[in-house]
């Protein structure tokens, strides 16, 4: 049983699927509920503040019903190195990250660093925020996934044709040659391998979060800032 002793506990609801329906978890306290389940995923390469803001916006939209997929967030952390594992498929009901790689990011937001963020066409920059994905496609980059933006940092996602794809420059053996990671138009392009499960798994309506400490944003993000 749940204690409501404290005013100070927030209760939120969270969403989970099990093999016959959803279950609804009321959640008492988000911050501690946030750090056990990171302690659970035990995965050093992801940062906490990066998880723990992606599951802030997946509370949310999902009591909202704006993401279709029950248990699964993908987390992009654009605030390490490129050269890194920063990708991050995260299964919340079985506690898992259950895939995880490199990605780029865009040529004018960085070399090894992605520092800079637009959501103007032509800027060839990453937009960092919450998306939607939608459906896939076969375009120059072969299999792709179109992305909906659901913030005013990636509202343009659709028209600037910002999708996930796979490209021979996000690879170990492009570092290796290089010294850092190859670079897109914008896009958060990975590895050709193990490409299109991950893409099958998260297309059609689940989230997928790019996060990167830059105050306004979390300032202003009402997702980021999901008061739970």
């Amino acid at each position: 049983m749940f204690c409501f002793l404290a005013v100070s506990m927030v209760t939120t609801h969270l969403y989970s699927l099990n093999k016959e329906h959803r279950l609804l978890i009321e959640i008492e306290d988000f911050e501690v509920y946030a750090k056990e389940l990171y302690q659970e995923l035990n995965e050093p390469d992801l940062e906490y503040d990066a998880f723990e803001t992606g599951l802030k916006g997946y509370v949310k939209l999902k009591d909202e019903g704006q993401i279709e997929e029950h248990s699964l967030l993908t987390v992009i952390d654009m605030s390490v190195s490129a050269n890194k594992n920063r990708f991050f498929l995260i299964d919340l009901e079985k506690k898992k990250v259950i895939h995880k790689s490199i990605v780029a990011h865009g040529r004018n937001s960085g070399g090894e660093y992605a520092k800079y963020f637009s959501n103007e066409e032509g800027s060839f920059k990453s937009s960092i925020g919450f998306y939607r994905t939608a459906e896939t496609y076969h375009g120059k980059h072969g299999l792709s996934l179109r992305l909906d933006g659901l913030e005013y940092t990636n509202s343009n996602a659709r028209k600037r044709a910002i999708v996930v794809h796979a490209a021979d420059y996000v690879s170990s053996v492009f570092i290796k040659n290089n010294g850092r990671l190859g670079r897109s138009l914008g896009c958060p392009s990975l590895p050709k391998e193990n490409y299109s499960e991950v893409i099958h798994k998260i297309k059609n309506g689940s989230l997928l979060f790019i996060y990167y400490p830059e105050k306004n944003y979390l300032k202003k993000s009402l997702l980021a800032n999901y008061g739970i």
